[in-house]
């Protein structure tokens, strides 16, 4: 018997022994993974940090367009309500000098007879 506890405590200790020499092997692979993961979630970090920026670029791009768009439309009404008002007036002189011409052309011939 105690040839069976001899064995039984000799392989409890191989197998400590084992499990701790397995332990330190895997230890560095483990700290190389975690610092691979470490510097994958970093790059993850710089992406997403330079997407958001990108974003927010485009934002403000897309702002500052709106914003010369505003800009152009009130500068075109203006420019078309001018010419409106123009053509208004030249309509106006038009229908003046129409009827001047009418009325001095009218006036002219009755002097004459």
């Amino acid at each position: 018997m105690s040839k069976i506890v001899a064995t039984l405590i000799a392989g409890l200790f191989a197998t400590s022994a084992f499990a701790q020499t397995a332990t330190q092997a895997t230890k560095p692979e483990t700290r190389a993974e975690a610092k691979a993961a470490k510097e994958v979630a970093k790059a993850d970090a710089k992406v997403e940090k330079a997407n958001a920026e990108a974003k927010a670029d485009v934002a403000e791009a897309k702002a500052d367009a709106a914003k010369d768009k505003a800009k152009a439309q009130k500068k075109a009404s203006k420019k078309k309500a001018e010419a409106k008002a123009d053509a208004a007036e030249a309509k106006a002189e038009h229908k003046a000098d129409t009827t001047a011409h009418t009325t001095h052309t009218t006036t002219t011939t009755a002097t004459t007879k």
